[in-house]
């Protein structure tokens, strides 16, 4: 076996703990959300769990796409979210003194999430 057929192994099960790590965290939230919603006095912390939980899907779908199809099947949509991130970073830094405080928030904290999804597939 050559060096590069290990390691690509090593990636594939690293990929595969990864998504199941993420499969139990968002397994739990549903449920903690399920059991314990109405104990929860913050819509805020509820949202919030609920954010973590769509961007959890995302990383499942996305590792799912690559150990079923490969890691070029990604390219098109690594170069999109590459895209996205420059031109919202551009918007964001020409406009920020104008937007809506709770708006910039939001777009920062997607900035990040972009950030996060690329290093997800390199």
């Amino acid at each position: 076996m050559s060096i590069q057929q290990d390691n690509e192994g090593c990636k594939k099960e690293r990929r595969v703990d990864h998504l199941v790590n993420l499969v139990e965290k968002k397994t739990r939230t549903e449920r903690h959300l399920e059991e314990h919603a109405d104990i929860s006095k913050s819509q805020e912390n509820i949202d919030h769990a609920k954010k973590l939980n769509e961007e959890r899907q995302e990383k499942i779908d996305n590792l799912k796409n690559i150990l079923a199809h490969g890691e070029n099947c990604n390219n098109h949509e690594k170069e999109n979210t590459e895209k996205r991130l420059l031109y919202t970073e551009g918007y964001l830094n020409h406009n920020a003194e104008h937007m809506d405080q709770n708006a910039f928030k939001n777009a920062k904290e997607k900035q990040e999430h972009r950030k996060e999804q690329l290093d997800q597939m390199k």
